[in-house]
């Protein structure tokens, strides 16, 4: 299972340059773990297309239609404390700087979801384990 940030879910409602590698992404593993305001963050970036130009009016159709189907088979994380708290964790944990490589080694190991960006790289968070067949944030 993937984390998707709503900037890479929007390429997969709409032809961008990271299209097709996301939609390679979003075949391997079709499980979407998303936040609770994505739906709201795609459609906002849907909205501000149609309002620039970029999309016309049958494209932001099927952009609307194609949100819909996602956001119907993806699972949601609703927001918390704990949640935010750990997302404070593993940004400070994502220092790319060569000092804190053997930490990230140790930490990538841990990791159980993958977190999805635009540019399709794949992370996860350490915030994340799997227990019991279940996604369990610390």
């Amino acid at each position: 299972m993937r984390f998707w940030d709503a900037s890479a879910i929007v390429p997969l409602l709409m032809t961008e340059t990271t299209t097709k590698a996301l939609q390679r992404l979003a075949a391997e593993d079709p499980a979407m773990l998303v936040w609770w305001a994505t739906e709201v963050e795609c459609a906002s970036a849907i909205a501000r297309l149609e309002r620039e130009g970029a999309l016309d009016p049958p494209a932001v159709i099927e952009a609307f239609d194609r949100l819909k189907r996602l956001a119907d088979g993806w699972h949601e994380v609703d927001s918390s404390d704990s949640i935010r708290e750990a997302a404070v964790r593993f940004l400070r944990a994502s220092d790319s700087s060569s000092r804190r490589a053997p930490a990230r080694r140790r930490i990538r190991r841990r990791r159980t979801a993958t977190i999805i960006t635009r540019t399709g790289h794949a992370r996860r968070p350490p915030c994340c384990r799997r227990s019991e067949g279940r996604l369990r944030f610390d």
